[in-house]
């Protein structure tokens, strides 16, 4: 019968340093503070937030009562996801001479990013229209585009964003040479997740 092979340790530092110190600055805490609340050094929280010293289980302990933190949030594996843009599943918002692809996971509502490859003439409609949505930001990559709203047009040329209501009726067309554009929508209009 085969013995079990024991696990061998990871070669890579654990790095809690940052996520400390991220929690330490959301809440507007000097190390100062910290250090007085939990009865460490500042020298020894400004290592340790560094990544240069290891804490014992009870300092860590310790620091996620000062911080309101739970100790497991400490060594979460955090949420990474990677999409391609070719391997990105393509989606249909309604516009002419454009293809457009989904480059955010579809199960993320809390925003949502739609990389839309227009060709010259390229139009989102005669028609102006209205995303359920409290913000879109439009980032041109290449080419120009013509934001158009209920009282005016916008030039954007590549480089150029534009922030605006998603609630605020609005189209758009691209320009000449067609347009590469990101659109960024916030939250999510709606969601590909089963």
């Amino acid at each position: 019968m085969p013995r079990p092979v024991p696990p061998v340790p990871s070669d890579s530092p654990l790095a809690i340093g940052a996520r400390i110190r991220n929690a330490r600055t959301a809440q507007g805490l000097t190390l100062a503070q910290v250090a007085e609340a939990s009865g460490l050094t500042k020298g020894f929280l400004s290592r340790l937030e560094r990544d240069e010293t290891s804490p014992s289980v009870a300092t860590l302990v310790q620091l996620c009562q000062v911080l309101s933190l739970t100790m497991g949030s400490l060594f979460a594996e955090p949420e990474i996801q990677h999409i391609s843009l070719h391997d990105a599943p393509r989606v249909n918002f309604g516009g002419t001479g454009v293809v457009e692809r989904l480059v955010s996971p579809r199960s993320e509502s809390r925003v949502q990013v739609i990389r839309s490859s227009m060709a010259p003439g390229a139009s989102g409609g005669a028609e102006l229209y209205t995303i359920s949505s409290d913000v879109e930001v439009l980032q041109v990559l290449e080419g120009s585009v013509t934001a158009r709203f209920v009282d005016r047009s916008v030039q954007l040329a590549a480089g150029d964003s534009l922030t605006f209501p998603g609630r605020e009726p609005h189209s758009w067309e691209a320009g000449d040479d067609g347009a590469e554009v990101a659109w960024i929508i916030v939250p999510a209009p709606w969601s590909g997740a089963a």
